[in-house]
């Protein structure tokens, strides 16, 4: 075993210690301040490893908050941090496999004292352990026999039994092995000690010492100090517990020495503190702010599950069996949550007035509000993530429709029934599928509903590049901008004095409103424009508080707007003029209204780094300069003028901005009736074959 050869040599460390002082209670603090500082590297590089890890904890938490119940997204965006800071949680394990290694070998040199403090030979020691053990019958495959046999000796009547056993000098030897300390014999195992009845101090001491430790590892040791309280509370239960527990059952000097090893535990925490002072490396502010907003976000979830779990239950468990029960399903549509059912509202509608077609709808969100839409011929069913997963590998339909991509790559699989479904993907946006979506995230769809040309150009791009089986394509449009050009022509054009100027950043890291919103704000708010912020949904969820700050901040200016009602578009039609960074509704507000769009250059959300592959251009980047200017952060002190330029600007003619529509913009007003076409057209043939 590797433990002996490890004892061996913190055998020789104790023997030197004994050797100076030649007492085992101080021999056990001697080589217990001897090994701390043999191991002071493995110290060093642990604290130094938690630093690195309690840095990259904001970043964590950022992500834990901007991906909230989306593990695949959070382990995935993880993974990727890790590995831009070069960091590898695997070799965390490394230091604490090799202290608990050497642990177990210093133990083994406490255990052994006839071995490695007298050096008595192996072969008497096995002749006296055999004698012990029958006598006392305390065998040799006890681990503590030895201090035992030892504590045994003491007495002379038990040694002169022994005589004919071992040499009087082995006798001798063993016999002035004092084991008392402070008047407790640390030979004696506390549960059964006849004598010295002081001897139950020292589990309870070691439990005090354990605790003592656990509370300044709390509160100075860098990483401990960042885990939760449960996290915090269940470590010095353990630690408190079988200290406490295990005192009474091994001999008093292995418990003496947890007490002198806790002690300069605490005493080395500090010193490491001192000298490799993790305030010079972690920014506490930002630990802080990302922490607590990590925490309301919990907050709301669990206040949300205690809620659902007892409200909802009930109704899933009824609407699974109830999904279950239904026999040759022909289509099933799935929405991961509520606001989704508007990229799918037309093509079920012209579905359902077309044809007698019983339409399933699945939502994962027990507050979707497409679960009032409840009729004959579309039923709907709200199924959680997690029984989802099961649902979804026991589909039996012939059609799937879904916006949500990676499908077979994280939680949801084709089914496992039947390998003839054919699954559809609709995006909920009509930017790049090659640079927004993660890496081969549409590689398990059949079918795709394309918005425009370059979606085309990038699917096949994807199928030659990397040898994927051809999908279908349908050339169908995108169908929330159908109805957004439908109610904005319905309604009367506004005429705006001053000009309106919507601000609405994207959800993403680097977002203008992070980046450089103060910037925009004091070019444009000293001008003659209404400006309104509208921050993305996400961003009003998880950052009140800044947005208050912010409103304010810009209190004075009254022709600055906040805005976080996103139950109408009014804002987006009425508009003269809609600035982002990279959200995807200045594609919706230009082709709609015919209206110019500003972009600013943050750094591009990229959930693609390989999309240069295939060759094609993405739709966000080629489109930019096409329907409007887009200007560098850098150059954000030139706003005002560039917004002037664009509302007098002649090269973005409603006439021209139409043109610019219909090249990018597969049948603009009639994206459902291709869509609903095309399954009703599959399922005939299915029925058919």
């Amino acid at each position: 075993m590797i433990i002996e050869p490890i004892g061996d040599v913190f055998g020789r460390i104790m023997y030197f210690c004994y050797e100076i002082s030649h007492h085992y209670g101080l021999t056990i603090i001697l080589f217990t301040l001897v090994t701390k500082m043999i191991l002071l590297p493995v110290s060093i590089m642990v604290q130094k490893k938690s630093i690195k890890m309690v840095r990259m904890y904001p970043q964590l938490n950022h992500i834990k908050a901007k991906c909230f119940g989306n593990k695949d997204m959070i382990s995935e965006e993880q993974y990727a941090l890790y590995k831009k800071e070069h960091y590898h949680p695997m070799l965390d394990l490394l230091p604490v496999i090799l202290q608990l290694v050497i642990l177990m070998g210093v133990i083994d040199a406490i255990y052994k004292p006839l071995k490695h403090l007298l050096r008595v030979s192996e072969e008497y020691i096995a002749a006296a352990l055999t004698a012990f053990g029958s006598l006392t019958g305390i065998g040799s495959e006890v681990g503590s026999a030895q201090i035992q046999l030892a504590d045994y000796l003491a007495d002379p009547k038990n040694a002169a039994a022994f005589e004919s056993i071992l040499p009087a000098e082995i006798i001798h030897r063993i016999t002035s092995l004092d084991l008392t300390f402070c008047g407790l014999d640390l030979g004696l195992i506390p549960v059964s000690a006849q004598r010295g009845g002081m001897i139950i101090s020292i589990p309870i001491l070691a439990a005090l010492s354990a605790w003592l430790m656990c509370f300044t590892q709390n509160k100075a040791n860098v990483l401990q100090s960042e885990q939760s309280k449960a996290n915090k509370t269940v470590t010095l239960l353990l630690s408190v517990g079988l200290s406490l527990y295990l005192g009474f059952f091994v001999p008093a000097g292995v418990g003496f020495y947890w007490i002198v090893s806790n002690l300069m535990s605490i005493a080395l925490m500090y010193i490491l503190n001192y000298f490799i002072d993790p305030k010079k490396y972690i920014d506490y502010e930002a630990l802080g702010a990302s922490r607590k907003e990590l925490e309301q976000l919990d907050q709301y979830a669990a206040k949300s599950r205690s809620k659902g779990d007892k409200e909802f239950a009930a109704l899933e468990k009824q609407d699974y069996k109830r999904f279950s029960r239904f026999e040759n399903k022909q289509i099933v549509f799935y929405s991961e949550k509520n606001g989704f059912y508007k990229y799918f509202k037309d093509v079920i509608e012209r579905i359902l007035s077309r044809t007698d077609i019983i339409i399933h709808y699945i939502t994962s969100d027990p507050h979707d509000e497409v679960l009032k839409l409840q009729s004959e011929n579309f039923q709907v069913y709200y199924i959680g993530e997690n029984k989802l997963i099961v649902l979804m590998m026991k589909m039996d339909a012939d059609i799937v429709v879904m916006t949500m991509p990676d499908l077979q790559k994280y939680h949801i699989k084709r089914s496992m029934v039947r390998d003839d479904i054919e699954y559809i993907y609709m995006d909920h946006g009509i930017g790049s599928i090659n640079m927004m979506l993660r890496k081969h995230a549409l590689d398990h769809f059949d079918t795709v509903f394309a918005s425009n040309d370059i979606v085309c150009e990038e699917i096949r791009g994807q199928e030659k590049t990397y040898g994927l089986k051809t999908k279908n394509i349908v050339k169908c449009g995108f169908g929330l901008i159908d109805n957004m050009i439908a109610d904005y022509e319905s309604a009367e054009a506004p005429v705006n004095e001053p000009k309106i100027i919507l601000i609405a950043p994207s959800w993403q890291e680097d977002n203008m409103l992070d980046l450089c919103m103060d910037e925009i704000l004091h070019n444009l708010l000293p001008h003659e424009y209404h400006v309104i912020l509208r921050p993305h949904p996400q961003y009003v969820r998880h950052f009140k508080e800044k947005l208050e700050m912010m409103k304010e901040r810009y209190a004075e200016y009254k022709n600055f707007e906040l805005q976080t009602d996103f139950s109408s578009n009014d804002t987006v039609f009425n508009a003269d003029i809609l600035m982002t960074d990279w959200s995807g509704i200045a594609y919706e507000y230009s082709f709609t209204t015919l209206k110019p769009s500003l972009f600013i250059n943050t750094p591009m959300k990229i959930m693609n780094p390989d999309y240069e592959e295939i060759g094609v251009t993405p739709f966000d980047i080629e489109i930019r300069n096409r329907i409007g200017i887009s200007v560098e952060v850098s150059e954000i002190g030139t706003i005002a003028s560039v917004v002037e330029k664009l509302l007098k600007e002649d090269a973005y003619s409603k006439e021209k901005m139409k043109d610019m529509r219909s090249k990018y913009l597969y049948n603009v007003s009639g994206s459902a009736d291709v869509g609903a076409s095309y399954i009703i057209n599959r399922l005939v043939e299915m029925s058919k074959s």
